[in-house]
């Protein structure tokens, strides 16, 4: 670990080189007949924090893998802080890696676990235990230093393994599944805990999840990953409000759909009724899927565009909101679902049985055509 220079903490990262921090360039990686990832290419920003999110399967912690170098691509490029680095082994790159099961040494003190990889660089005792007097109070635990990982609960050992990783002062921060191991509370706080760590210390940081909280809680941009591509990179507001595909319009939040036809520019047929919308590059009689949001539909609206009827069929509590299934009028199916706020679904007095009407907003719905299905 270098010195740190004047009005730097010694945990600052590098200045960046021209261009973006890491580039991966055409990554395919095979195993034997399967394509676990497909031709994948992605840029990365110094400093930016990036989740891979997608189902089991979807090639995430294989990317991961070949950019810490623990799984070589099959083809490709991979480029960090301009050196290609596609074919190094892991102990020749620049990144520390946190994994969801820790992987801290038992045996071990927190402040040796965190020490470990100084102490095998051979570095100075005085400057090791700066280093880690550093970071056990940048993750507050300093009171901790001579516990045994068996000692603390799963939070504080993910924040040592943490601290760990961040000891030799790497470039590049990967985290694979690093909070899917901890409860519900646990995970919330050190979501907003990781995250400011991050931007405390400007470290370029991938986070591999299934879960689409923590990526659109945590990411600066989210890769969206299916099948061994790459479906959707966007902001999370972006891949939240325009997804590029039915896979990640499901994928990500709760979306109805429907199935529809063109009926013109600007219109559609929907829902049993005719639908003004925003699309108008579609082709007249083109089949589509018709997707909304459920908290984008306005209950109780009886005039203006896109008025629908319908019967509540089940209404589910949600504790900050409740969730209504509405079939439209007379066809007995449950076809969309609603998402009221609590004080205006107690308002409305809403019961199972009840005929509403509501709307469907043109500038909400999204439309896929066959040939853009994910």
């Amino acid at each position: 670990m270098p010195p740190a220079a004047p009005g730097q903490t010694a945990y600052s990262v590098a200045p960046p080189h021209d261009g973006p921090y890491l580039a991966i360039e055409n990554v395919t990686k095979r195993f034997g007949g399967f394509a676990a990832l497909k031709g994948v290419s992605l840029e990365v920003a110094h400093r930016e924090f990036v989740c891979f999110l997608g189902p089991s399967g979807c090639g995430k912690t294989t990317l991961l893998r070949a950019i810490a170098g623990l799984d070589i691509q099959t083809s490709g490029r991979i480029h960090q802080g301009g050196r290609d680095i596609s074919a190094l082994p892991p102990g020749e790159r620049d990144f520390g890696i946190v994994f969801q099961s820790y992987a801290l040494f038992p045996n071990l003190t927190i402040r040796r676990n965190v020490a470990y990889g100084l102490e095998n660089r051979g570095l100075r005792r005085a400057d090791i235990r700066r280093r880690v007097d550093e970071l056990l109070d940048l993750v507050g635990l300093t009171d901790q230093a001579e516990k045994y990982p068996a000692q603390l609960s799963g939070g504080q050992q993910q924040r040592v393994a943490l601290a760990r990783a961040l000891a030799p002062s790497p470039g590049l921060l990967l985290l694979d599944e690093p909070l899917s191991a901890l409860d519900a509370k646990v995970r919330a706080r050190l979501r907003f805990e990781i995250k400011k760590l991050q931007r405390t210390l400007g470290i370029t940081t991938i986070m591999v999840t299934h879960d689409q909280e923590e990526a659109l809680t945590m990411a600066d941009r989210i890769v969206v990953m299916n099948q061994g591509t790459i479906e959707q990179v966007g902001s999370p507001m972006q891949i939240y409000a325009t997804p590029a595909s039915t896979f990640v319009a499901d994928f990500i939040g709760t979306m109805n759909f429907a199935p529809g036809v063109m009926a013109g520019p600007g219109r559609l047929h929907a829902y049993g009724a005719e639908l003004a919308c925003d699309e108008d590059g579609i082709p007249t009689g083109t089949p589509v899927t018709v997707a909304i949001r459920p908290e984008d539909i306005e209950l109780g609206t009886q005039h203006g565009r896109n008025v629908v009827a319908g019967e509540i069929a089940w209404i589910e509590f949600l504790g900050s909101f409740v969730r209504l299934g509405l079939h439209r009028t007379g066809t007995g199916e449950a076809g969309i679902r609603i998402d009221l706020p609590i004080a205006r679904a107690r308002q409305m007095a809403l019961q199972e049985g009840t005929e509403v009407s509501f709307a469907l907003p043109a500038d909400r719905l999204r439309l896929y055509p066959e040939s853009a299905r994910g």
